[in-house]
């Protein structure tokens, strides 16, 4: 949820919060990609039971993130860095790189993610101004 809690802070011209010292790197898939995969493995049996991964291989920081959405959204929003102590409870451990191994659902169903990182920010932006206007 860390995309639309940035896209809310910057269109609010909010500080960008980044917990930890942003290096953590992170792929974020566009849930329309990612329904598109669910649908068609759900016509495959040979996917039952099976453990796949779906998600992009497009890898980003967390704060190369917060500057991307400060970007995308025009904002004039500065970046907040929150140490993981004053975020979280004591004893917590954050992975500092999550990268999905697509190989299986591609192998299964020939899936890869269509849609690229700044534009599910954009998409992400745009529903929340269209949300904000209801």
């Amino acid at each position: 949820m860390v995309v639309p809690r940035f896209v809310a802070q910057a269109t609010a011209g909010d500080p960008v919060t980044v917990y930890g010292d942003g290096t953590q790197r992170r792929c974020f898939c566009s849930v329309s990609d990612v329904v598109d995969a669910l649908t068609s493995l759900i016509e495959h049996e040979s996917a039952y039971g099976e453990v796949i991964n779906i998600g992009s291989q497009e890898e980003c920081s967390i704060l190369e993130l917060a500057d991307r959405v400060i970007g995308i959204t025009a904002s004039r929003s500065e970046i907040a860095r929150i140490p993981y102590s004053e975020a979280y409870e004591e004893g917590f451990e954050d992975m500092h790189r999550r990268v999905p191994d697509i190989s299986k659902v591609t192998a299964m169903i020939g899936w890869q993610p269509t849609r690229v990182l700044d534009e599910i920010i954009a998409d992400v932006a745009s529903a929340q101004r269209a949300a904000a206007v209801i």
